[in-house]
């Protein structure tokens, strides 16, 4: 909120070019936000996933998860005047591949109650297909 009265006070004082600095600053926070949810949302779809393909199993409850992950990450990636996301499909898989990680190691603390490391459940599940899927239903 700060940096708007800043930009207020620049504009009315004429200084456009340090205004629109600040807007540059502004617009790259705004994405950086953006950007930190849809990663903090692909981990919630990629561990409720990586969960089901490991146990061979699934819940209401990691399913209503995911749809409602997906469906924020949908509406945050939408750009509403633009008409156009922030991230490009090779972007968003690129996203979701650093979300992975993440994601493996907290499906390791609750898939089979806690019995496997990361790397031993990485090994049940098929890394490839989690994304893939995770794709499919961002875009379909």
């Amino acid at each position: 909120m700060e940096e708007l009265f800043e930009l207020k006070d620049l504009l009315l004082a004429g200084h456009i070019d340090d205004a629109l600095l600040l807007v540059e600053e502004l617009t790259e926070m705004s994405k950086d936000d953006k950007l930190n949810k849809i990663f903090s949302f692909g981990i919630i779809v990629l561990l409720h996933l990586i969960k089901r393909q490991a146990e061979k199993r699934s819940t209401r409850s990691w399913e209503t998860s995911i749809t409602n992950a997906i469906r924020q990450i949908q509406r945050t990636n939408k750009r509403r005047k633009a008409k156009e996301n922030y991230l490009k499909p090779a972007e968003l898989q690129e996203t979701l591949e650093d979300a992975y990680s993440s994601a493996l190691r907290q499906a390791s603390l609750e898939a089979f109650e806690g019995k496997y490391e990361a790397e031993e459940l990485g090994k049940m599940v098929n890394k490839k297909a989690i994304i893939d899927e995770t794709m499919d239903l961002i875009y379909s």
